[in-house]
């Protein structure tokens, strides 16, 4: 049985799992295609809260990936119910009191859709502040932020993602300017996006579902995320995560692939776990197909032992394939 029959909707993070900056990944349109034909609902789930549901859809499909705006879940869309939940019953004397923005004019479109006002400037009617990527931020964006945190405002972040996955290779995502506004005032934001449960919760009540596959390339993101949701998990090894980095984390997926078109794929061939073309006596690997050794199939067997485990070559084999992987010392 594959991933697309097992589950009924798809969950798909964008950056780094469908897309890098404005480039598709390769495999991402036929994938996407694929389930679509399937009748299995989709969903792109993105902690990215730069671009409202309709730029994101109208961006998929520029690319070669047909989305319609109903299809997206943005963490600006996570952030702003998250707002409006919180702030109901914090009227402080000003109606809902008005909303500091950081971020874009998507972010503050959402922010308008859940009935709250917006400014860029700290003042005695801002009660929240809520904080989403932007690459036009700057200085005094931040000082006005820092004006109204310290002065007892509720902040919501989109999400704490440290880096940005694009076509250039890895760039200064949300979390590191959250990480700035932390630093300046000693707070801790209430997070919307993955790995918080807010984002997750909207996208499946969007499908419909409770029987979803959660695809993505982030451990601490969309895997986390899938954990918290209570959602099996695929993780795609075309964005940020590496071998060595899957295997040096406590998190495990229920999955691992290189890349989306695996979808079509059996479910179990995919699961981490053990494979029968690979055995691991004690600390030794040793290969037991034919052919040449399949290097992710080894990896969701490593995959699947504790952080710091002692996995060694047994044979040639086991050697190319743990040198594919960019271990050629095995787990030592």
């Amino acid at each position: 049985m594959s991933l697309l029959e097992r589950y009924d909707a798809l969950l798909f993070d964008l950056d780094g799992t469908v897309y890098r900056g404005e480039q598709a990944i390769d495999s991402a349109p036929d994938a996407v295609a694929a389930a679509h034909r399937a009748g299995v609902t989709v969903r792109f789930v993105t902690n990215n809260a730069s671009r409202g549901p309709d730029e994101v859809a109208r961006h998929l499909t520029d690319i070669g990936i047909p989305a319609e705006p109903a299809e997206v879940s943005t963490s600006a869309q996570a952030a702003a119910k998250v707002l409006a939940d919180n702030l109901a019953d914090n009227d402080n004397g000003n109606g809902n009191g008005t909303v500091l923005v950081l971020g874009s004019p998507a972010l503050e479109r959402e922010v308008e859709l859940v009935g709250l006002r917006h400014t860029r400037t700290a003042g005695d009617d801002v009660v929240a502040v809520v904080q989403g990527l932007s690459k036009d931020l700057g200085w005094r964006d931040l000082a006005e932020a820092c004006v109204a945190l310290n002065a007892g405002a509720f902040w919501v972040a989109c999400n704490v993602d440290p880096s940005l996955p694009t076509e250039r290779g890895l760039l200064p995502g949300n979390g590191s300017l959250v990480a700035a506004l932390r630093t300046a005032t000693g707070r801790e934001p209430v997070v919307a996006g993955k790995p918080a449960i807010p984002l997750m919760a909207e996208a499946l009540r969007s499908a419909g579902t409770d029987r979803a596959l959660a695809i993505g390339d982030r451990l601490d993101t969309d895997i986390d995320g899938a954990v918290a949701a209570g959602l099996d998990s695929l993780l795609v090894l075309s964005g940020v995560t590496t071998a060595a980095g899957l295997l040096a984390a406590r998190t495990r997926p229920t999955y691992l692939a290189a890349d989306v078109a695996a979808i079509g794929e059996p479910a179990r061939r995919l699961a981490v776990g053990a494979q029968p073309d690979w055995d691991l006596d004690g600390d030794t690997i040793v290969h037991r197909g034919t052919g040449e050794p399949d290097a992710l199939s080894l990896l969701r067997v490593l995959a699947a032992g504790e952080p710091g485990r002692r996995a060694v070559p047994g044979d040639d084999a086991a050697r190319a394939a743990l040198a594919h992987l960019g271990l050629p010392d095995g787990l030592a």
